[in-house]
């Protein structure tokens, strides 16, 4: 058995990395030691590119604030409450803000880079052909959280603060807290953008074989309900705009997520019924060769008993 390569630096790592012997990770055989290597760099490289996200976006933390602020802006207008004002009770609230936009939109902002570390974790344990999808991965599991989260900001955070802003009126003055406010739009955003992850992690586990079109057919009419459980337990407000919100694209997405399960099932099962042929045809001609040669050797024998 081949003994694990050494440790290497993270040059090494990535510029090497692609020409690994295959022979020593197939099949997820990494080392534990090894893995426990490959973790730590996995995480140090997405803390430097988040660290580097985090001090852009907390600079620009009062632009992005502001933008977020719109949704509850135009909530604010459409029901007539005044000009729009938010408040701070603590003397440092307006700080912690801004340090808390900053380490969200970070996150955001580096998301390409964290699903890339996570997906290049995963992919030791994974088979060669399947390894070849580890940066599509990271690309569209990026793309996906923020489209989820765009989603979330364009579509339904203005319903849900016109509907929570519903409940007040002129005769009382409204005061939002900063601190809440940026608490509630971005548990919402991050929830989103976890949902529309969904897509991709049934496609995964189809691509490994664990689920199939059929089976998530059949399951379908469970993730229904499954789908308003999770979206009020995700969902940090309790009214039920929210919930039924979150559980339609949800819902939405699985059924999609169905068709490319099917897709890849359906391109599987095309390969292994073209093995299975190839097989039988190679037993047919192995069959038919060792008929022939026996049939000459019958031949020769007879003809020398002549």
């Amino acid at each position: 058995m081949a003994r694990p390569k050494p440790a290497r630096s993270d040059d090494d790592d990535d510029g090497d990395e692609a020409g690994k012997d295959e022979s020593e990770l197939e099949g997820g055989r990494m080392p534990f030691l090894q893995h426990l290597a490959e973790l730590r760099t996995r995480i140090r490289n997405a803390a430097v590119y988040f660290m580097a996200a985090f001090v852009v976006c907390w600079y620009f933390a009062g632009e992005i604030y502001e933008w977020l602020q719109q949704p509850m802006r135009h909530s604010w207008d459409v029901e007539k409450l005044g000009p729009f004002h938010d408040s701070f009770g603590r003397l440092t609230e307006p700080f912690w803000v801004d340090m808390s936009v900053g380490l969200w939109a970070g996150i955001f902002a580096s998301s390409p880079f964290i699903f890339y570390q996570l997906w290049r974790f995963i992919a030791p344990g994974l088979y060669k052909r399947e390894r070849r999808y580890t940066v599509a991965f990271a690309a569209f599991s990026a793309v996906f959280f923020i489209v989820g989260a765009l989603f979330c900001y364009y579509f339904v955070l203005e319903n849900l603060y016109g509907f929570l802003l519903g409940y007040g009126s002129k005769e009382h003055t409204a005061m939002i807290s900063m601190k809440d406010y940026i608490d509630l739009t971005r548990d919402m955003m991050l929830a989103f953008g976890a949902v529309f992850e969904l897509p991709l992690l049934i496609y995964f586990l189809a691509l490994v074989g664990l689920v199939t079109h059929r089976s998530l057919w059949k399951f379908n009419r469970w993730f229904i309900v499954l789908a308003f459980i999770i979206g009020a337990i995700l969902t940090p407000s309790p009214d039920v705009v929210s919930q039924i919100m979150m559980a339609t694209p949800m819902i939405i997405l699985y059924n999609l997520s169905i068709l490319l399960a099917w897709r890849v099932t359906a391109v599987r099962e095309r390969k292994d019924a073209a093995l299975r042929a190839k097989e039988r045809a190679d037993d047919e001609r192995e069959r038919a060769t060792k008929r022939a040669r026996k049939a000459a050797e019958d031949d020769e024998d007879d003809g020398e008993e002549t």
